[in-house]
C-alpha cells in the first residue's frame, strides 16, 4: 500500500512540475511488449455503458472501470467476487458460490437477501436484470466474457432501477483469428468446470460459442449446485457502416440452499445447514434462455449520426422450494432504441446529443403447492398470472464548454414500472401497482491534462420495489388481504459525488513509470429506503424514512518496475439511518411473537462494512518467447458488519490472503495455460453473508474456508 501511494505522489508531483514529460498513453502502449497483460484500467479505453454512447473513460464524469479477461486469465472464475474485487467501492457477499451473490455499490444492493437489487446487470448491453430490477446471474460465464464495464454510483438517469450503478458483462466477440480452446478447472469441495470455447472470424462474419459445465459440492452441507451454460454471439456487416449481431444463451441447473444460522449454531459448526432448509429441501431448479438481435448503423457525411436497435425475447422456468413449493414460468419481450448525433457549436466546440428508450415486458403463471419433505404436494394453494414490465425513455447531451478542457453532461430519464397480478382462484385478489419517476442528473468534467480529469455530479435516483419485495403480509395496512403490499413505496435518493482520475506516465522513469488512480467522494440522501424484515420466518419489505450515506472510494495501480504491478482498492462507508421508526417483530425466549414500535434513527445500515480493502501484487516474466510465468498475492480486509437495523450484533473483522500462479506456453499455433492457487490461505473463519433483520436471529452464513484450485487450458489458433 505504501508503494502504491508513493508512486501516486511521485507521479502527481512530476505532472505538476513538468506536464510536458507526460507522454500520450498510446505511445506508452506501443512501447509495451504485446506479451504482457496488465491489470490497469486505462483511461483512454472506449466503453459504452457509462453514457450509452461510445466514450473514453477519461471523458466520462463519474467513476468507471473496465476489466479485460486478460486480467483474470490465471485466476479462479467460479464466483463474481473472484473477478470484481479489484473495483473500488464494489462489495460482494457470497452465499453459495456464484449464485445468490449480493453485490453492493455504495450500499445499493445491500438490502437483498436473495438475488441482486439496486445495481443494473447487463449481458452484452441487454438487461439480465428482470423488469422489476431483481437479478440472478446464472448466465454469466467468465469463460465467455471478454470484458466487464462497471459504472459506480447513480445511473438512474440512463437505466431503470440503477441507483447503485451498472455492471455490463460483454462476451468475447472481438477476437482477430479463428481459435478453439478446451478448459478444465478443478478445486476443493469437488469443484469441476469443464467446457470449450471457439471462435470463427472471416471477412463476412464473426462467431463465438462457449459451453461450460459447472459442478460444485459446496463448502456447506446442503449447498451443492450444477449448471450447463451456453453463450453465443454471431456478428456480420450487412452494409457499409452497419453491423448486425445475434446474441443468445441458455442455462439449466440446480442449487441447494443451506440457509442461515443462529450465532450459537455458527460458533458450533459454521458449515452445517439449517434444519428447516434440510427438512424442506430448499433448492432452486432453473432453466432460462434469451435470444437477441442488435442492429447498429452510422450515417451522415462524417458518420456523425448513429442509431442502434436491440430486440430480445426471454424464457424462464423456476422451481423454488421453501416452506412452500413454487413453480414460476415467465416469458419476456424487450427492446431498446438509441440515437446519437455529434456536431459542433459556436467557436467550434463539440456537442454530442443522444436519446433513447427501453421496454421490457414479462408475464407468466406462478403456481404454489404444499412442500412435503421437498416434494410437490397435490394441493394447489394459489395460481397467479403475474405481469411485470418497465418502459422508459432518456435524453442526454454532452456540451464542450472550454475546448478540450471543460464538459457538461446532462441527462434525464422517465420510468414507468408496473405490476399486474391476477389470482386465478380468487378473482377479488387481483392487484395492479405502478411506480413512475423522472430522474435528472448533471455532471462536470474538467481535464487537467489529456489523461487526468476532475469531475463532479449531482442527480436523483429511483428504485422501485421488486416483485418478491411486494409480497403482502399479515401486518400491512389491509391485513394481507391483497396480493401486493399496498404500503411499500419506491426508494428515492439525491446523490452527489466529486472525484479525480487519470494515468500518470513517464517512460524515462525506471520505477512507477505508469500509475493509474481514482479517488471519489460521494454523499447520498435516501428517502423511503427499502429494507427487509421477517414475519413468522418469511421475509417481507418495508420503507425506512431517511438514510444518509457518505463515503470515499480510492483505487489505483502502478508499475513498480516492468513486469511488477501493485494494485489497491479501498472504500470507506459511513451509512446511517437519519429517521426510521418501524414495527419490530420479535420472538421471546418462550417462542412468543411480540410487536412494538422501535426507533432505529442513528443506527448504522446493516451488511455494509465501514472499511473494505483489496490489494494485490503480481509479477509476470517472459522466460522466453514461448514461455511466460506469473505469480500474484492478494489481501482483502473487511471490517465488521451489523446484522440488523437495531445493530444488535456486529460480525468480526476479517482478513483473507490469496495466492495464484501460472505459466503460459506457446508453440506455433498451439497454446497451453496451467494455473492454480489458494484462497483464504490461513483458513480464516468469518461471516461471509448476513441474512438481514432475521426475527429468529438467523443472521449468519460462513464465508469460504481455505480452498485450492487448478486450471488447465489448451488452445489452437488457425
Amino acid at each position: 500500500m505504501k508503494n502504491s501511494l508513493f508512486g501516486f505522489l511521485v507521479g502527481f508531483l512530476l505532472l505538476l512540475i513538468n506536464p510536458n514529460k507526460i507522454n500520450a498513453h498510446n505511445v506508452f502502449q506501443e512501447k509495451l511488449s504485446s506479451e504482457i497483460d496488465t491489470i490497469k484500467y486505462q483511461t483512454d479505453e472506449v466503453i459504452v455503458t457509462g453514457t450509452r454512447t461510445t466514450k473514453k473513460i477519461i471523458d466520462i464524469p463519474y467513476p468507471v472501470v473496465r476489466i479485460s479477461n486478460k486480467t483474470y486469465k490465471y485466476d479462479r472464475k467460479t464466483s463474481i467476487s473472484d473477478i470484481l474485487n479489484v473495483a473500488p467501492g464494489v462489495f460482494m457477499q457470497n452465499r453459495y458460490g456464484n449464485h445468490d451473490v449480493r453485490i453492493s455499490i455504495r450500499g445499493f444492493g445491500s438490502r437483498s437477501n436473495s438475488g441482486i437489487r439496486g445495481v443494473r446487470i447487463l449481458l452484452d448491453g441487454i438487461p439480465e436484470s428482470e423488469p422489476d430490477g431483481q437479478t440472478r446471474i446464472e448466465a454469466i460465464d467468465f469463460n465467455s466474457v471478454g470484458s466487464i464495464e462497471i459504472v459506480k454510483g447513480n445511473s438512474s438517469s440512463l437505466y431503470t432501477n440503477a441507483p447503485g450503478g451498472v455492471v455490463n458483462f460483454i462476451n468475447d466477440i472481438n477476437f482477430p483469428n479463428n481459435f478453439f480452446t478446451i478448459f478444465n478447472d478443478f478445486g476443493s469441495f469437488n469443484l469441476r468446470r469443464n467446457g470449450f470455447k471457439t471462435g470463427i472470424r472471416t471477412p463476412d462474419y464473426g462467431f463465438l460459442l462457449t459451453y461450460t459445465y459447472h459442478n460444485y459440492k459446496g463448502y456447506r452441507a446442503h449447498s451443492e449446485d450444477y449448471w450447463h451454460i451456453v453463450n453465443t454471439v454471431l456478428e456480420t456487416d450487412p452494409g457499409k457502416n452497419t453491423s448486425l449481431q445475434f446474441l443468445g444463451y441458455f442455462v439449466s441447473g440446480l442449487i441447494r440452499l443451506p440457509g442461515s444460522l443462529t450465532k450459537s449454531e455458527f460458533n458450533k459448526d459454521p458449515f452445517q445447514a439449517a434444519k428447516r432448509e434440510v427438512d424442506f429441501d430448499f433448492r432452486r431448479i432453473s432453466k432460462k434462455g434469451r435470444v437477441g438481435l442488435r442492429l447498429n448503423s452510422k450515417f451522415g457525411e462524417s458518420l456523425n449520426n448513429e442509431v442502434e436497435l436491440t430486440t430480445y425475447g426471454t424464457i424462464k422456468y423456476l422451481e423454488r422450494t421453501q416452506r412452500n413449493y413454487r413453480i414460476i414460468n415467465r416469458y419476456g419481450l424487450g427492446a431498446s432504441l438509441r440515437f446519437s448525433n455529434k456536431s459542433t457549436l459556436l467557436q467550434n466546440l463539440n456537442n454530442e446529443f443522444s436519446l433513447g428508450g427501453d421496454f421490457f415486458y414479462q408475464t407468466g403463471p406462478v403456481e404454489d403447492y404444499n412442500n412435503i419433505s421437498g416434494k410437490k404436494g397435490d394441493i394447489l394453494n394459489y395460481l397467479t398470472d403475474e405481469t411485470i414490465g418497465n418502459s422508459g425513455f432518456y435524453i442526454q447531451n454532452n456540451f464542450e464548454l472550454l475546448k478540450n478542457k471543460l464538459f457538461l453532461l446532462v441527462s434525464g430519464r422517465y420510468d414507468n414500472v408496473y405490476f399486474d397480478q391476477k389470482d386465478q382462484l380468487l378473482a377479488i385478489r387481483n392487484d395492479i401497482r405502478r411506480f413512475k419517476a423522472f430522474t435528472p442528473k448533471a455532471a462536470l468534467n474538467y481535464k487537467l491534462t489529456p489523461s487526468v480529469s476532475i469531475y463532479s455530479s449531482y442527480g436523483m435516483s429511483f428504485d422501485s420495489p421488486a416483485g418478491n419485495e411486494l409480497d403482502n403480509y399479515p401486518l400491512s395496512s389491509n391485513g394481507g388481504t391483497t396480493l401486493i403490499n399496498p404500503d411499500l413505496k419506491p426508494q428515492k435518493s439525491n446523490n452527489f459525488e466529486l472525484g479525480i482520475k487519470g494515468n500518470l506516465i513517464d517512460l524515462n522513469r525506471k520505477f512507477f513509470g505508469d500509475t493509474y488512480f481514482e479517488v471519489t467522494f460521494f454523499n447520498s440522501i435516501i428517502s423511503d429506503e427499502i429494507v427487509p424484515f421477517e414475519v413468522y420466518g418469511d421475509v417481507f419489505y418495508r420503507n425506512s424514512a431517511k438514510t444518509i450515506r457518505t463515503g470515499l472510494e480510492v483505487g489505483g495501480n502502478t508499475t513498480v518496475i516492468q513486469g511488477l504491478k501493485l494494485s489497491l482498492s479501498y472504500a470507506y462507508s459511513k451509512f446511517k439511518y437519519d429517521e426510521y421508526k418501524a414495527i419490530s417483530i420479535e420472538v421471546d425466549s418462550l417462542g412468543n411473537i411480540k410487536t412494538k414500535i422501535r426507533d432505529f434513527a442513528g443506527n448504522f445500515v446493516p451488511s455494509v462494512p465501514e472499511h473494505n480493502i483489496f490489494t494485490s501484487i503480481e509479477y509476470e516474466h517472459n522466460f522466453s518467447y514461448e514461455l511466460l510465468g506469473f505469480i500474484k498475492g492478494s489481501l482483502q480486509y473487511v471490517s465488521g458488519l451489523f446484522v440488523n437495523d437495531a445493530n444488535e450484533d456486529k460480525t468480526s473483522d476479517y482478513t483473507l490472503f490469496g495466492l495464484t500462479t501460472g505459466i503460459e506456453y506457446k508453440l506455433g499455433n498451439f497454446s497451453m495455460l496451467l494455473s492454480g492457487g489458494m484462497n483464504n490461505i490461513f483458513n480464516k473463519k468469518y461471516v461471509g453473508f448476513i441474512n438481514i433483520n432475521s426475527t429468529n436471529k438467523r443472521f449468519y452464513e460462513t464465508g469460504e474456508p481455505r480452498t485450492f484450485f487448478a486450471s488447465f487450458r489448451i488452445g489452437y489458433t488457425f
